[in-house]
């Protein structure tokens, strides 16, 4: 870290390898609290999250038949997958609602945060096939899957295929923060 951040923002990361692990019900229950109280535009809280925990092998198979091949690979060993999603229009007055995607990454930003405050990991992921997702779940119009969020435990075994697990274990890397924060030039640092 180049400059000081509260510790869950340090600690959180996207592992590949995880233990099978069940994640309590009221820990979940908390980490999806934690997405509701997320802010939003016109406080519309446009996300659904679709969710399927390992102990219901029918509902879980669901979810993970949504992630693409790659994902689902490793994210078949987690406790718990979800879909993130969105509304797409304004419940006000049916606009577009151009936000949307953001405002769900705020929800999932913060059940993230509570997560990882209960040493549950997040990786969360744009590998989905949103088509199907819709098929499988039912997906209302004006509704759209946009993300998939496995949760779990960190495994120490390594579950996660060899070429997964080097990233596992290379370090996390980030931009500078004077590469992106912009002052009235774009790409002139703005602090």
């Amino acid at each position: 870290m180049d400059h000081a951040v509260h510790e869950l923002i340090s600690a959180r990361w996207s592992p590949y390898s995880f233990s099978r692990r069940l994640i309590p019900r009221a820990d979940l229950l908390s980490i999806f609290e934690a997405a509701r109280w997320a802010p939003s535009s016109f406080n519309e809280q446009p996300w659904r999250y679709v969710v399927a925990t390992r102990d219901r092998a029918e509902d879980f198979d669901k979810v993970l038949s949504c992630l693409l091949e790659g994902n689902q690979a490793w994210a078949r060993q987690v406790p718990v997958l979800a879909l993130g999603c969105i509304s797409t229009k304004f419940s006000r007055n049916g606009r577009s609602n151009r936000v949307a995607q953001h405002d769900l990454g705020l929800a999932s930003a913060s059940l993230t945060f509570e997560a990882t405050s209960r040493k549950v990991f997040v990786h969360q992921m744009a590998g989905i096939l949103p088509h199907k997702a819709r098929k499988v779940f039912a997906i209302p119009d004006g509704f759209e899957a946009v993300t998939g969020l496995a949760l779990g435990y960190r495994s120490d075994l390594g579950t996660a295929a060899p070429e997964l697990q080097v990233r596992d274990q290379s370090p996390r890397t980030r931009r500078p923060v004077n590469k992106f924060v912009f002052g009235t030039e774009w790409s002139e640092p703005g602090l």
